[in-house]
């Protein structure tokens, strides 16, 4: 009773109505976050994923992710509006302790703080494994266009993160060129003798 007081009060301090349920992700919600995920593939340079990948693909990925690492869903109503998971940063043992971070959320939920609240989440899952920095890898543009604006890096400002890196020109979509950039945020204290990260399915 007092959690979900103090997760409604939480929520409200977002802007999130408090109906809102955060909950581990499974593999048969793949059509629903994949209803999300194709408008961003086929109207914007967002994600620089070209074609929508078959549900059964995007299950796949699912499932590969819930092996390791969180993959989180917001949920209203019955309805999942956004979605964030975190994944392999570098595939050696010595950066285990970093993850890289995505999320999505439905065109018409944007800008209702759930975004937040996914985020929030995912990094209490990702330091609670003892994962110390978190990094997200966001598509960038010169000059906004109808397909890619600056919002992506703006919300990852708000969330804590710092830009760390840039590479010029790097990908192409819609016929234009586009940039990547690299954002960070720790998570977790350093200094500290580092104990084994707990990887797990995730419950």
């Amino acid at each position: 009773c007092c959690g979900t007081f103090a997760f409604n009060m939480f929520l409200r301090e977002c802007g999130v109505m408090a109906d809102i349920e955060i909950r581990t992700a499974t593999p048969f919600d793949a059509e629903e976050l994949l209803g999300i995920y194709s408008y961003y593939i086929e109207n914007t340079a967002v994600t620089y994923e070209i074609d929508v990948p078959f549900a059964e693909d995007f299950r796949r990925r699912i499932e590969k992710t819930l092996k390791k690492y969180p993959y989180i869903v917001a949920e209203r109503d019955g309805r999942i509006i956004g979605y964030a998971y975190a994944g392999v940063f570098k595939d050696r043992a010595a950066y285990e302790r970093s993850a890289e971070t995505s999320i999505y959320v439905d065109v018409n939920e944007k800008r209702h703080g759930t975004g937040t609240a996914l985020y929030r989440e995912l990094e209490k899952r990702l330091a609670d494994m003892g994962v110390r920095n978190a990094y997200a890898c966001i598509a960038s543009t010169d000059k906004d266009d109808e397909y890619l604006n600056h919002d992506s890096i703006s919300f990852h400002e708000k969330q804590g993160y710092t830009l760390v890196g840039k590479f010029h020109k790097c990908a192409e979509k819609f016929g234009r060129e586009y940039d990547m950039v690299w954002m960070e945020k720790m998570i977790g204290e350093h200094g500290a003798e580092p104990a084994e990260v707990r990887w797990r399915k995730q419950p």
